[in-house]
């Protein structure tokens, strides 16, 4: 059963600020579909093929991370690895559980992805240093890191 939080009265600015991040995602999101379909990847298949460039991962931890079935997650590994952008290979801790992990090919498709993401920068240049820093240290306070 969904439970509703109650939230008090949203000010003005606060509304705006949600708004304005709203809008960067929205773009971040954008870009990132069309730098994918650029290598012929869905959207799913670069965040994942992103996910796993950092290190292996369990199937089921894959799906939590990117919101999905664990049957999806299959699917899309299925595909990478068929495309040999994605290895299973057991886990050295636990050999009953795969580990999903980008190849070398893989890894540097990733690379790419990432580099080619240029929304954000342009802006992000524009900002002083202390700018940046204080915008990270503003968005990770936001997340509680």
């Amino acid at each position: 059963m969904a439970t509703h939080r109650t939230t008090r009265p949203t000010d003005p600015l606060t509304l705006e600020v949600v708004d304005l991040i709203g809008t960067v995602v929205a773009r971040y999101y954008d870009e990132y579909e069309e730098a994918a379909a650029e290598h012929a990847l869905t959207g799913a298949q670069a965040r994942l093929l992103s996910l796993l460039s950092l290190e292996p991962l369990p199937m089921r931890r894959l799906a939590q991370k990117l919101r999905c079935e664990p049957s999806n997650v299959t699917g899309i590994v299925d595909r990478l690895e068929a495309r040999g952008l994605v290895e299973r290979r057991p886990d050295p801790k636990d050999r009953r559980v795969k580990l999903a992990a980008a190849t070398p090919e893989g890894r540097r498709l990733a690379r790419g992805l990432r580099e080619s993401l240029d929304f954000a920068r342009a802006p992000l240049a524009g900002l002083s240093r202390e700018e940046r820093e204080s915008l990270r240290d503003l968005l990770r306070r936001m997340l509680g890191a």
